[in-house]
């Protein structure tokens, strides 16, 4: 009957009650099949009944005191009822612990929290219970959470400290530590998880700011087209001017910092004003031929020799034979005249606007003045 007591001090508060309740039947070897009055005491509250019972197992049928191999009964089922007799019953309630995390099951006939941990044999020193020891234990059982001490440390607006907390959560121990955290915030944990030692919580601080700024709207360029000027020539006819807006940001900061914003919405201050600018379509007038008597029509003839060299191959060199190459460093057309080098051989205005002819004629004049070294490509003349 007593099988399922865990522990010697069970064993031992089981004994006790067996002596008490064999000071108290005296020893009587009388034995009354009728008249009896005993003493009947279910879980600590005793009353007086009149028994005509035999044996303890009818008394207690007759008081509808039901009872399992769990309870203990004393003296035993099967014992005799004596006149002044007292008949003990404890029933065992289930009671499951969880200490830590690790939860077990255990049946006891203690009667109060503090009572079974003692029988139990479950050291709960400096520890946190989810009921008071002195709780009564009542024939439905128990469910007993017992969280010990445990050192966690704790990062939290600024600070970093190691704390000794019985705390079961992560969300009792901010609780316990005056931190308050919002919907913003983060946890390095969840607030549901279990506290654990060495546990490391670092609370981040998350906030959100609207911040109004004054932005500038650049303006747009509009084209229209003018048959007063030349194709490739353009006049600003119209200045852009930009304008202004409000912007609303959401600005967030991480612990005080500033790590992003997000736009909002914009309302306009004043409205850009678009550029105006005229294209022109008027074609251009073809250059003058040159007279070959010095400025050279179709690259005309400056003789020594120089008619015969490899122009197209100085040409393809220099501009990739293109009459109209800009080098942004200054040269310009098929032999990338300078304009300065392009006027002292008698040419006028950009290289790039001059006949393929004229450039070539210019070109033979410079080499007639000065030879190949003119060109950085000069050596494919006498390829």
């Amino acid at each position: 009957m007593l099988e399922f007591l865990q522990g010697r001090a069970a064993r031992v508060t089981v004994s006790a009650v067996a002596v008490a309740v064999g000071a108290v039947a005296g020893g009587t070897a009388a034995y009354l099949h009728s008249g009896k009055t005993v003493t009947l005491t279910v879980d600590g509250a005793s009353r007086t009944v009149d028994a005509d019972a035999d044996t303890v197992q009818a008394l207690l049928a007759d008081e509808h005191v039901p009872v399992s191999s769990r309870d203990i009964v004393a003296p035993g089922l099967t014992a005799p009822v004596k006149d002044g007799q007292q008949v003990v019953v404890r029933y065992a309630r289930q009671l499951t612990v969880t200490v830590d995390g690790a939860r077990r099951s255990y049946w006891t006939t203690a009667l109060t929290v503090d009572d079974a941990l003692n029988v139990l044999s479950i050291r709960a020193d400096g520890a946190r219970l989810s009921a008071s020891r002195s709780m009564p234990l009542g024939r439905q059982g128990l469910d007993l959470a017992i969280s010990t001490p445990k050192t966690v440390t704790l990062a939290a607006d600024g600070r970093r400290r190691a704390v000794t907390t019985t705390a079961q959560s992560v969300a009792q121990l901010l609780a316990e530590q005056n931190v308050t955290v919002d919907a913003d915030d983060k946890l390095s944990v969840g607030a549901g998880d279990a506290v654990v030692n060495k546990l490391a919580v670092i609370v981040t601080r998350i906030s959100h700011r609207r911040t109004a700024l004054v932005e500038t709207v650049p303006f747009g360029t509009e084209r229209t087209t003018s048959s007063k000027l030349y194709v490739g020539q353009t006049k600003v006819v119209r200045k852009g001017k930009p304008g202004a807006r409000r912007a609303v940001y959401d600005v967030v900061r991480t612990d005080g910092k500033k790590t992003g914003k997000t736009f909002v919405s914009a309302t306009l201050v004043t409205a850009p004003v678009d550029r105006v600018v005229q294209v022109g379509t008027k074609p251009k007038p073809k250059p003058k031929p040159v007279s070959s008597g010095g400025s050279g029509s179709g690259g005309g003839s400056v003789g020594g020799g120089v008619d015969s060299l490899n122009w197209p191959a100085l040409a393809r060199c220099e501009s990739g034979g293109n009459p109209r190459a800009v080098n942004p460093a200054g040269y310009y057309g098929l032999y990338q005249f300078s304009v300065a080098t392009w006027r002292s051989v008698g040419g006028s205005g950009n290289p790039v606007n001059a006949s393929p002819a004229e450039q070539l004629y210019r070109a033979k004049l410079l080499y007639k003045r000065g030879g190949a070294g003119q060109w950085g490509c000069g050596r494919h003349l006498f390829d």
